[in-house]
């Protein structure tokens, strides 16, 4: 009688079908995060390793870290006709009034369209989107023949004032950022509102003792993104400041690379990273409000 040997048959390996399951629900994504963190860091690392470069060139840092020096530093820091100090100084005096203006001006707009009915309230609102659409560079001459003539009568708000920029930046930011936090005044209950009102309580005092504490998520987030966009704007700035004593970081470093003989790139990493600092730590002071402040006020 013959005998029946059973065969092993093979199975593929259970370890080896999981793995690539994991790799096609979720592997893939950390690959493609390694790569955008890797692609957003080069810049970041190549500044910085420019600014350590003694040479004041570009070409010999391509090499990263061939050469470390803190020359850069000294030289943008000392040099008498390179105001960096006052440059920095005007960037934040300029960016804080602009952000906190933006923020209280913004809010009190946000709540008047979200908690008041009145004649024109839909139009108000649609204008604003419509006229964000248009960028603040096509109101460049405009702004500069506006504030010429305003300085003839009121020289403290006129060109080369720093109050009149921030007026001017004022005027362009106040429309996005009313949407943006009106839609997060619509996230708070009316109830809240009307309870206060039967205890009493007027308009002024629910928007400053209670709709402020509630809304302030996207309040810091309008905070971060007018300080941010203040300090990187170039095009009106250059227009409005004409002393160097007045101009900000955004204007002042460039003319450290207009001579097309000898642009000092080492320097002007320098001070880019400077001019970074500020920004780094008002995002990670801010950083617990942003995510929440931006999805909430972008739902309604």
């Amino acid at each position: 009688m013959a005998t029946v040997v059973d065969v092993p048959v093979p199975q593929r390996s259970t370890r080896g079908r999981s793995l690539g399951r994991w790799f096609a629900d979720l592997g893939w994504r950390h690959v493609v995060g390694v790569i955008v963190t890797a692609f957003s860091l080069l810049p970041i690392v190549f500044v910085i390793s420019s600014s350590l470069n003694p040479q004041g060139t570009l070409t010999g840092s391509n090499a990263l870290f061939s050469q470390i020096g803190v020359d850069s530093y000294v030289r943008i820091l000392t040099d008498p006709k390179v105001p960096f100090l006052a440059w920095f100084g005007n960037t934040l005096i300029i960016a804080g009034v602009t952000a906190i203006s933006t923020v209280f001006l913004g809010a009190l707009a946000a709540y008047a369209f979200s908690r008041m009915r009145f004649t024109g309230r839909r139009f108000g609102l649609i204008t604003i989107v419509v006229v964000q659409m248009f960028p603040q560079l096509l109101a460049v001459v405009a702004i500069f023949l506006l504030l010429s003539a305003i300085g003839d009568w009121f020289p403290a708000i006129g060109l080369n004032s720093r109050l009149g920029l921030i007026l001017v930046y004022l005027g362009g930011a106040l429309g996005v950022n009313t949407y943006l936090m009106y839609g997060f005044f619509n996230t708070v209950p009316q109830s809240i509102d009307e309870a206060a009102k039967i205890d009493g309580a007027s308009h002024v005092r629910v928007f400053f003792t209670i709709i402020l504490r509630l809304v302030a998520p996207i309040l810091a987030v309008v905070a971060l993104l007018s300080f941010i966009a203040t300090v990187n704007e170039f095009v009106v700035a250059s227009v409005v400041l004409i002393d160097t004593e007045n101009q900000t970081l955004a204007v002042g470093l460039t003319k450290l690379v207009s001579n097309p003989r000898y642009a000092d790139w080492s320097a002007f990493s320098a001070g880019a990273v400077m001019a970074a600092l500020p920004v780094v730590a008002l995002f990670l002071f801010l950083q617990k409000y942003i995510v929440g402040g931006l999805t909430a006020g972008a739902v309604k």
